[in-house]
């Protein structure tokens, strides 16, 4: 019993180490295009989702203002009690008319009363004085009788009582109310769609920025990681020089100083790469996704349209400014409802009783009518809110002209950067190449011993520092495309910005 319980601990411990070294072990990093990360962010973000929920809302309140034509019906049920019945006594009219029986009945003399008896009435048509009187009188005192017996103090609705019926109002005419909400429900609609449309660019900007971001960081650490090399072979040689007596020892200190400030600068990279890493992996969305790694390049192109043509397209397509334009239209369509207040509605209405307890056999089954209702005085209050609407009409005008002069400041402000950022690569370049001829010339007088440590590590920080400041720059060069393409309304199309012919791009191994 013991060496099996021994065995088991045994067994628990190993595959617990081997659950670790499993969980310890690197992710495979998941190389990824610009284009594949773009469908995965529009595919999964819950930004889109969220828009996608509120179309929809606006979907069915624009059915729901469809509705406002059609009838609408409802059922109805309701107990009542009233303080006291509603009756109608007419004991006066009884009593008015009893003594004229009861005259008659005992009194009254008639003749030229008909023969009742079809078997006599050829032989006597007309009964005699005494026998007319008699019937007469006969049938007074059956109608006295009748009086007498008769309900002369009428209910008409009992006290208590209960209903259950069917009601209906359709709408006939409402002066303008109802078409103004339909097209208010439409507007609304497309506001949204172009809303979603913004929320999608956004999200695409956001993208560019972390996508290329980690890009420009993936590079600029592998140029400290050469750094890091350079000063790290640097430092060796220069212990071998001075071992040989050939260079003091505080160019050994200064190469040592010089190989810690890289392996800083490299260690900083990385965690720079860390934190952009998670960055897009929450725009991304992606649950599966742990270690993305972008293979697309940064790039730029030394031309591009006229700041005109960007001009014009975002009049044409910018969703910025297109819900403005909505904004204005649905100031228009209150204003029009508002005015509508000052004209009559006309509307169909019926009632069906469908089942009652002690209501009033007096009332109908069913009730079936038109009706207007039409507000000649309200105190001002309908015109103060026309002027209101009126007001806001002019304040959407005012905010569509204010949002289209940002716009093309905006449009500007980018379109300068764009031409600063390509005008300060091809100046890098230059500045590049004479950074590359500058270091291998102190290195050589370096190992020559006619230069300095310090020199060698100037040279080489300074070719460093031309490569990061291009890299940077094309990143800027990008971000601002992305920028300018946003608010002219063109975000779809940065892809094809992207890889247009002519375009310079900047690969991971630093080849362009």
């Amino acid at each position: 019993m013991k060496k099996i319980t021994s065995g088991v601990f045994i067994w628990l411990i190993l595959f617990s180490f081997s659950g670790m070294a499993r969980s310890e072990t690197p992710v495979e990093p998941q190389r990824l295009t610009f284009e594949e990360a773009l469908q995965m962010t529009l595919q999964n973000n819950f930004l889109i989702r969220q828009s996608d929920h509120h179309l929809r809302q606006m979907e069915m309140e624009m059915g729901a203002a469809k509705g406002l034509r059609m009838p609408r019906v409802s059922l109805n049920a309701n107990y009542s009690m009233m303080g006291d019945r509603i009756h109608f006594d007419l004991s006066p009219v009884r009593d008015a008319i009893t003594p004229l029986y009861q005259t008659l009945g005992s009194y009254g003399v008639f003749s030229g009363v008909p023969n009742p008896d079809p078997s006599t009435s050829s032989i006597m048509p007309i009964l005699p004085d005494n026998i007319s009187t008699q019937a007469v009188r006969k049938k007074m005192l059956e109608g006295l009788q009748t009086v007498q017996n008769g309900e002369w103090d009428l209910t008409i609705q009992e006290k208590q009582f209960a209903t259950l019926n069917a009601g209906f109002i359709w709408p006939l005419f409402t002066g303008g109310k109802i078409n103004a909400a339909n097209k208010a429900a439409r507007i609304k609609y497309e506001a949204v769609s172009f809303e979603n449309l913004q929320k999608s660019y956004e999200l695409t900007n956001e993208l560019i920025d972390r996508y290329f971001g980690l890009v420009l960081a993936s590079q600029a650490m592998k140029v400290r990681e050469e750094v890091k090399s350079t000063m790290k072979k640097h430092f060796e040689d220069a212990e071998n020089l001075q071992k040989q007596g050939q260079v003091a020892n505080v160019e050994v200190l200064n190469a040592k100083l010089y190989l810690a400030d890289a392996e800083r600068e490299w260690q900083k990279s990385v965690r720079q790469i860390d934190i952009l890493n998670e960055a897009l992996l929450n725009t991304l969305a992606a649950k599966n996704l742990q270690s993305p790694e972008p293979v697309t390049a940064l790039f730029y192109r030394d031309s591009i349209e006229s700041v005109d043509y960007f001009y014009a397209k975002a009049m044409e397509k910018s969703p910025l400014l297109a819900q403005v334009t909505k904004k204005k239209e649905l100031a228009e369509q209150g204003y029009l409802a508002e005015k509508s207040g000052h004209l009559p509605s006309f509307a169909v209405t019926g009632m069906y009783d469908l089942a009652n307890k002690d209501l009033s056999p007096y009332l109908p089954g069913y009730v079936v009518g038109v009706g207007m209702k039409w507000n000649l005085f309200e105190g001002l209050s309908q015109t103060k809110k026309v002027a209101a609407a009126g007001l806001q009409k002019l304040e959407a005008e005012d905010y569509y002209q204010k949002a289209a002069a940002d716009i093309r400041t905006a449009i500007n402000k980018h379109y300068q950067e764009l031409n600063m950022y390509r005008e300060q690569l091809h100046m890098l370049d230059a500045a590049m190449n004479l950074a590359v001829e500058y270091y291998r010339v102190r290195n050589k007088a370096f190992s020559e011993g006619m230069a300095t440590t310090t020199q060698v590590a100037d040279a080489s920080l300074l070719l460093a520092k031309a490569r990061i400041d291009r890299l940077q720059a094309m990143y800027g060069y990008d971000v601002s495309l992305s920028r300018l393409l946003y608010y002219a309304g063109l975000t779809d199309q940065f892809v094809q910005y992207m890889s247009r012919p002519g375009v310079v791009t900047e690969h991971p191994e630093g080849s362009k």
